[in-house]
């Protein structure tokens, strides 16, 4: 029964990862050519740091906008805080995974129910857990296809 089951038992592994100074055209490489839609940015000694996905990639070839703002006297005056804009700079210009990393991934324990583990995944409306081992280390990815091919075992 899926109830019972583990993310251990249903999660994706092994797991590709990059680390943050690994060049962008690498990284997309690695997702193009396994077909994934996000890799685990680990630390030298394996530890998480982050997820580069492909979400990130769409705000890069997409491009920066400086927003709105209101010309009053000669003068710009811009509607959204142009010291948010550093990062979206550095976004679109950067050459390495640890210019586009999401530092706030979202992560499950090996040993954590998969009823938990869906519940994680729709709650935080992601499409992946990276799955650590009890030293933070990514061991696996567990992604909703795995957990609807979980159901469908189950039937």
């Amino acid at each position: 029964m899926v109830m019972q089951r583990l993310v251990s038992e249903v999660m994706t592994s092994p797991l590709f990862t990059v680390q943050a100074d690994t060049p962008l055209q690498e990284a997309v490489a690695l997702l193009n050519q396994h077909h994934i839609s996000a890799l685990p940015v680990v630390g030298a000694k394996g530890e998480l740091l982050g997820e580069l996905s492909e979400q990130d990639l769409m705000v890069r070839e997409s491009g920066f906008e400086a927003g709105p703002y209101v010309l009053l006297l000669d003068s710009v005056i811009y509607l959204k805080n142009p010291l948010q804009w550093d990062k979206e700079v550095h976004q679109v210009l950067g050459n390495f995974v640890e210019d586009l990393i999401n530092r706030h991934p979202h992560t499950c324990a090996l040993d954590l129910p998969l009823p938990q583990a869906a519940k994680l995944l729709h709650n935080g409306k992601t499409q992946r857990l990276f799955v650590l081992n009890p030293e933070g280390i990514p061991v696996g990815v567990l992604t909703r296809g795995d957990v609807v091919r979980a159901l469908a075992e189950a039937i």
